[in-house]
């Protein structure tokens, strides 16, 4: 079996200032729901990834991972907004 992935284009969506900055705040929530999962299911902070012992050099605070980690957090983060706008959706802050 093949798998294509097909994503929806979002090349012509462009974040007003207000959202790009929100999707930092994305980012970091998104790391914590994923840190929180792993911890739950045992994990701990290791130097280096093992899978065997469930440790993991990224259970760390947002602010504390490195930068290529974070881009992972953002890109997510900011196709998620992109991907509402491209579907029509709006988003206002209160």
């Amino acid at each position: 079996m093949t798998y294509t992935p097909r994503p929806i284009d979002t090349a012509h969506i462009q974040l007003q200032d207000d959202l790009v900055q929100l999707t930092e705040l994305l980012a970091a929530n998104t790391h914590d729901i994923w840190a929180a999962q792993r911890i739950a299911d045992g994990w701990t902070y290791g130097a280096q990834r093992d899978d065997a012992a469930k440790q993991h050099p990224d259970l760390l605070p947002y602010d504390e991972l490195p930068e290529g980690e974070k881009t992972y957090d953002r890109l997510t983060a900011m196709e998620t907004l992109k991907v509402m706008l491209a579907l029509g959706y709006q988003v206002v802050k209160p």
